[in-house]
């Protein structure tokens, strides 16, 4: 089954509705403790089996709690710590009214731990636990509260958060001013959309679910995430050139031929049978010296039936990359883009065909991709860069809205809006570099027009970002995206299950 991500405002109704079926909140709140402080336990003892001293009892654990009931959660966990023998102190601000937040600061008390109502650590913690704030934070944090998240941010050892990391938007992934950056997130009860997109993944890093109750039918998910075991149908012996999709790839302005290329290569390495690239004519030697098996055609000599006969020639097509946004690169986009658009082919919209979209708003077919990046969608919607990336789950479905079509809203935590939404969590920051996006769109095209419905859209956003993670085994920076079609390569003719086993 897929993982489901959701709202935290319904993860609150659905805690809200347990509650109301007479369960015990504070009960709750000592069950999510117990099982956070177990899990920490495991840590603990694998972080000191290879520290030179490995009892427990000299590993110190400090937990920061605030005035919510995120705070009681770290109170019990401080006390279950301790219980278990490590060296346990609370750092904390006053406490809020919350009755079982004072039933948890009483429990504390009556383990002896040690509460400093400040953050003057006058000594070095092996592991700091975030019970700051929790999923109700909508606002942007004062000057008091930024001092207390980057002071956490300063300490060495261990950082866990407890629910999300203080100073995160639980829904959109951004930091509200300033953020916790965790090693380690114990989310509670479901998993929650910002911990997946935007910066999200900077902040999170690791995320561990604490399932406590059953869900109720009224709780709804807002995404899955887009799983990473990925199963490509077997190749049949007598299969030939002709049965693995024809890739028509469009662009190449005469100062931007590289774009053409990557995305040619990437849809050969993705398994395409045939790929021909049409673009300016002074990039064909270049393209064949890297890649012979591309067929060329030169855009500026093709007539409106050379045009048609191609369309009808191939299976699926990528188109803007590398072409342009002036006058020539316009006349272009106005020639193909409608004979595409009403074609019954896989079509993916990229780079510069989402700028000219922008500029001729059409109502897009349903086998069409776009795959814009912020600064693309921020175009589309006629918004800013920021807006987009304040809640870029509204952004992707404003997308569908105004032009119908399938998108990928790309970045950390890709989303891929389908019949439903996906969020990606592979990938890594060493993609973002120029190129990486070219290489997507061949590889949408490619799998789309050797499998068709057998293969979601979703399912190609994870393959393409799995290549990148497989290219960044030796590190992130400096990654290229002409080295990219290798990696996919191996990763779709990987076996999904064996690369299980063998991670653990």
């Amino acid at each position: 089954m897929h993982q489901q991500v959701y709202h935290s405002q319904d993860i609150q109704a659905w805690e809200q509705r347990w509650f109301a079926a007479q369960n015990s909140a504070l009960g709750l709140m000592q069950q999510a403790a117990w099982a956070i402080a177990q899990q920490l336990q495991d840590v603990f003892e694998s972080r000191l089996k290879s520290s030179i001293s490995k009892n427990k009892s000299r590993y110190r654990v400090a937990v920061w709690c605030g005035k919510g009931n995120n705070a009681g959660d770290g109170y019990f966990i401080a006390s279950y710590l301790k219980q278990f023998g490590y060296q346990v102190d609370v750092h904390a601000t006053d406490l809020g009214r919350s009755a079982d937040l004072h039933s948890a600061y009483q429990y504390a008390q009556k383990n002896n731990i040690s509460i400093y109502h400040h953050f003057d650590l006058k000594r070095e913690y092996d592991c700091h636990i975030d019970a700051l704030m929790g999923i109700g934070l909508n606002r942007n944090l004062d000057e008091s509260w930024q001092r207390i998240i980057h002071l956490f941010n300063q300490q060495t050892g261990l950082k866990v958060s407890i629910d999300i990391p203080s100073g995160l938007n639980p829904n959109t992934g951004q930091a509200l001013a300033c953020a916790v950056k965790a090693d380690l997130t114990f989310t509670i009860l479901g998993l929650k959309s910002g911990l997946f997109t935007g910066q999200g993944k900077e902040y999170s890093a690791k995320i561990k679910l604490i399932s406590l109750i059953p869900q109720d039918s009224a709780l709804k998910e807002i995404a899955k995430l887009s799983p990473t075991a990925i199963h490509l149908p077997q190749r049949q012996a007598f299969g030939h050139k002709g049965s693995y999709g024809h890739v028509l790839v469009i662009g190449g302005h005469i100062d931007m031929g590289g774009a053409v290329m990557m995305a040619a290569e990437a849809a050969f390495s993705a398994g395409a049978g045939k790929v021909t690239v049409v673009c300016h004519a002074s990039h064909h030697v270049a393209i064949l010296a890297r890649a012979p098996n591309i067929m060329l055609r030169d855009i500026n000599a093709l007539n409106d039936i050379d045009l048609q006969n191609l369309i009808d020639q191939v299976d699926a097509v990528s188109f803007g990359m590398g072409l342009g946004r002036d006058t020539w690169a316009e006349q272009h986009y106005l020639k193909w883009f409608p004979l595409l658009n009403c074609s019954d082919l896989d079509v993916v919209l990229d780079a510069d065909a989402l700028w000219f979209l922008a500029l001729y708003p059409t109502s897009l077919k349903e086998q069409t991709y776009a795959t814009p990046h912020p600064g693309e969608a921020a175009k589309l919607l006629n918004c800013s860069v920021q807006d987009i990336e304040s809640d870029r789950f509204k952004a992707i479905y404003s997308l569908k809205d105004q032009y119908a079509g399938q998108w990928v809203l790309k970045g950390s935590g890709s989303l891929i809006l389908e019949d439903e939404l996906w969020i990606c969590t592979a990938g890594n920051a060493g993609m973002g570099t120029g190129g990486m996006g070219d290489v997507l769109a061949g590889m949408i095209a490619s799998l789309k027009g050797q499998l068709g419905h057998q293969i979601q859209l979703h399912e190609i956003v994870t393959l393409h970002a799995l290549a990148g993670d497989y290219l960044a085994r030796g590190g992130m920076r400096g990654l290229q995206a002409h080295q990219m079609h290798e990696a996919i390569y191996e990763v779709v003719n990987s076996d999904p299950d064996v690369e299980h086993k063998l991670n653990g």
